[in-house]
This record gives structure tokens, C-alpha cells and sequence, in this order.
């Protein structure tokens, strides 16, 4: 894994910039907002993807695989924190003196002189997003911003605004939400994670005291949240803290709520109460859009208005995304990978089951994160699914782990009858495909590669009860 230099000048002039790593949600976004602002971009990425398709069709030109030969005419370099350290186009560039930027060094350089608006969490910052730039766009405002998933009702993750705001999903995992000049800052929750990295839960919340006391007007922070509650009492900066929440206290309070369905609630702000009706499923979603309407009542907009421009959003891509329907069995993709964000998950799939069973299928992401909280996951998967087939650890930045499998999450199980560990994904397909019943619901969920087993399920799940139109 590459991580940021935080000491690092940013260039003025970058030149030509060429991004390794161009696919991925986070990369695309800022080589998108790169070109629209006149710089020369290229990319590579080992694979394709909407991305890289997407990109492409704007007139940048994307390698499919690294090579050396990719940025022999770049100027400069962003890379991805996922990236490996013998990538060759990362040694090249090492090799020739070419600047290497961290891809939150890249979305600094676009974000200067803008009044930054700096969304961070362990959980919902890229829904949180999403709801702020909404939110704004349906005030009338045009902001800049960048999202680590793309907002479903524009099809992008990121877009070049003609107002000053600029709204960044903030990436705590390296501390890289610390480059950023950051005007308002919105922290959704504070749950120990990326210990890794930091070492210890104790440096972990010393960056989000860090990230809050760098912001220069506002902060709006989780009023429920314990971790939130700890980074807020530990802050004694001047600038005015705004809360959300249950809490009594909290400045944006949720009076009611109905989870139900797509889930409606009544909030109070300041005093005053108003009402929505997203069109998003889950409680955690309506405490995102508390803290969203949290941001733009501080920033100074009407409550009603506010809140009415927030319910028109309509999710973000890998965030319980619909896929496909098969002999009644509907399959989601999402990108949960803590074991809160797959208790929160399930329990808001709970709303859209019915009479049928709950089926999650489950990536482990990362080593580190999988012996971590194998238990964890094992307790969130076994009480909020009716049946759960785990797969493989995708490791990604990470080096295998000798006894670092998927088979510590399903060992962990209390009832083994409510969990299979199946390493190979067309077994795990075929599988799926066997148990299914028509009302069931499937659920693919990690930050990793599982979304791509989705095809294979689905064409399971058509062998065996569409056999005829095959």
C-alpha cells in the first residue's frame, strides 16, 4: 500500500497527469474533474469498468493493464493507496523523478480556494455525500464536489460546479482527510477501524480531533454516536459545533421515524419541525440525512427546503443496488464491509423481504480487517440474515495471512446450519442457486471484488428456474 506524505508540496502546474489506478470510484471522480478543468489526463487500470468506459467516452485515454510505456509522457503521477509498491508505472516514475501525488493530493490541488465542505466517518460518508450535494443542487446551488460512489441520479461521482462550495467524501483510513482546507466539517459516526494504519483506537480518534479542529466555520458531528461523542468532547476550538440526532439535545433531532419501507421521519431543527419521505431504505439513511440537513441548515438554508431537497436522493451505485430478479429471487450488490455497516444493512433489507429469507453473501476485505473482526462479522451476519455464504478474503493492498481465511467468520457462527464457507465463486453460485426460493432476497456486501460474482448468480439462478428461454 502507497500512503499519503502529508508534507509533500503540491505542484501548481501538474502538467500532464496520468493516474494509476484510473478505474477505481474515488480515482475516476478526480481525473473526471482534471479534464473538465483542461488537464491533459491519462489513466491505467488493470481491468475495465464503468469507469474506465465512462472516461474513455469523454476523450481520455485509458491502458488496461500497467506498463511502463503508459507515462513515459506524463508530467506528473496520481496513485492509489491500493496500489502495489512494484507497479511499474509507479517505478518508473520513481525511477525519472516524475511527482507521485496520493489521489487525495490530486483532489487538494482541485479543491484550492474553494470553500471545502469535508464529509468523514467510518460509516455513511459516501451516502452523506450524495444527500449534501443533493441537497445543495435541488437548493439551487451548483457546487463542486467529488464522492467516493456515484450519485445514481447524475451517474457520476464527481462534477465541476460554478459555485465556491466543494463537497469531498473525506477518507480518514490514512489520514489523508487532513490534506484538505476544510471549511465544514461533517462527521457521521467514529468507529475504531484502519488500526492497521494507525496503530492504535487511541491515534485513530486523535485524526478525527485533528480533522475537526481543522475546520475553519462549522462542525457537525453525530450527537448518538459514542466514538462521535469522544472526538466532541475532546475539541476546543472556537468554531461552532452543530449536532444530529436522537439525542434530546442534538440541534437536528429526529422526532419519528418510519422504517417500514423507504423510510419517512419527522426532524426538528432549532425548534421547528419538519418532515420527509426518502426515497432510500433505513434507519442509518435517515440519520445520513439528519446530518446532511445538520450541514445545510449551518451553512445557512431553510430547514423545509432544505430537507425536501435532501429526500430527492435516490442512492449511490454498490449501496444496496439492485441487480436482477430470477423465480421471484432478488439479488442487491452493497458495498458494507465493517460489521456495523452489515448489521445496519440487513436490518434495513429487513423492509423489502417480506415473507422470504434474508440470504447475505459476504466478502471478507482485507486480512488485517477479517482477524480483526472475524467475531464481529460472524454476530452481525448471524443475527441479521436467515442464511449467509461466505467467500474468500479479497485482500487487495494486503499480503495473505497464514490462517486468515473466510473460514473465521463462518467458524464463528453459534448455528452452523446458518452459514456455509465456499472459496470458489461458481460452487458459491451454484449453491445459491440451489437453496434459493421464490421471495428471497441476496445480498452481495464488501468495499471488494464481490459485486463481480453477480453474473454468476444470476445465470445460477436462471439454470434453474428459467431453463426454458436459456
Amino acid at each position: 500500500m502507497i500512503y499519503p506524505d502529508l508534507t509533500v508540496k503540491i505542484p501548481e502546474h501538474l502538467g500532464r497527469v496520468h493516474f494509476v489506478g484510473i478505474g477505481g470510484s474515488g480515482m475516476s471522480g478526480i481525473a473526471r474533474m482534471m479534464h473538465q478543468a483542461g488537464v491533459r489526463v491519462t489513466g491505467s487500470d488493470r481491468s475495465a469498468n464503468y469507469s474506465t468506459r465512462a472516461l474513455q467516452e469523454l476523450g481520455i485515454t485509458v491502458a488496461i493493464g500497467h506498463d511502463e510505456k503508459n507515462v513515459r509522457d506524463a508530467d506528473t503521477l496520481v496513485v492509489t493507496g491500493a496500489l502495489w509498491q512494484d507497479n511499474p508505472e509507479y517505478q518508473f516514475a520513481l525511477a525519472h523523478g516524475l511527482p507521485v501525488l496520493h489521489r487525495s493530493q490530486a483532489l487538494a490541488w482541485l479543491a484550492r480556494g474553494r470553500r471545502v465542505v469535508s464529509v468523514a466517518g467510518a460509516h455513511g460518508k459516501t451516502t452523506s455525500t450524495g444527500m449534501v450535494v443533493t441537497g445543495l443542487q435541488g437548493l439551487g446551488i451548483d457546487p463542486s464536489f467529488v464522492n467516493g460512489g456515484i450519485i445514481e441520479s447524475l451517474g457520476v461521482s464527481s462534477g465541476a460546479g460554478s459555485d465556491d462550495l466543494f463537497v469531498i467524501e473525506a477518507d480518514e483510513s490514512d489520514k489523508s482527510f487532513l490534506l484538505y482546507d476544510t471549511r465544514v466539517a461533517l462527521i457521521t459516526n467514529v468507529d475504531p477501524e484502519h488500526l492497521d494504519f494507525y496503530g492504535s483506537r487511541e491515534a485513530f480518534m486523535q485524526a478525527f480531533v485533528d480533522f475537526a479542529h481543522g475546520a475553519s466555520e462549522l462542525v457537525v458531528i453525530s450527537a448518538d454516536d459514542p466514538g462521535a461523542q469522544e472526538v466532541r468532547a475532546a475539541l476546543h476550538s472556537a468554531v461552532p459545533i452543530r449536532t444530529f440526532g436522537e439525542h434530546p439535545d442534538a440541534d437536528v433531532r429526529l422526532v419519528s421515524i418510519n422504517d417500514s419501507g423507504p423510510v419517512s421521519f419527522v426532524a426538528e431543527v432549532d425548534g421547528t419541525q419538519c418532515e420527509a419521505q426518502l426515497r432510500v431504505f433505513g434507519r442509518h439513511n435517515a440519520m445520513n440525512a439528519l446530518g446532511a440537513l445538520a450541514t445545510l441548515t449551518g451553512l445557512g438554508y431553510d430547514a423545509a427546503a432544505a430537507l425536501a431537497a435532501i429526500a430527492q436522493f435516490g442512492g449511490t451505485k454498490r449501496r444496496f443496488e439492485f441487480h436482477a430478479e430470477v423465480g421471484g429471487v432478488r439479488v442487491y450488490d452493497d458495498y458494507a464491509h465493517h460489521p456495523t455497516e452489515v448489521a445496519a444493512l440487513l436490518d434495513s433489507a429487513r423492509a423489502v423481504v417480506g415473507d422470504g429469507r434474508l440470504i447475505a453473501i459476504h466478502q471478507p476485505h482485507l486480512y488485517s480487517r477479517t482477524q480483526l473482526f472475524h467475531r464481529e462479522f460472524a454476530e452481525a451476519l448471524e443475527r441479521g440474515a436467515d442464511y449467509t455464504v461466505v467467500l474468500s478474503v479479497d485482500g487487495a493492498r494486503e499480503d495473505p495471512v497464514d490462517g486468515v481465511t473466510g473460514a473465521l467468520v463462518s467458524d464463528d457462527f453459534v448455528k452452523s446450519d446458518r452459514v456455509i464457507y465456499v472459496d470458489e465463486w461458481q460452487r458459491a453460485a451454484e449453491h445459491l442457486a440451489e437453496i434459493a426460493r421464490p421471495g428471497d432476497v441476496m445480498i452481495t456486501m464488501s468495499c471488494g471484488t464481490v459485486y463481480q460474482i453477480i453474473p454468476q448468480v444470476v445465470a445460477a439462478l436462471r439454470d434453474r428456474f428459467e431453463p426454458e428461454v436459456q
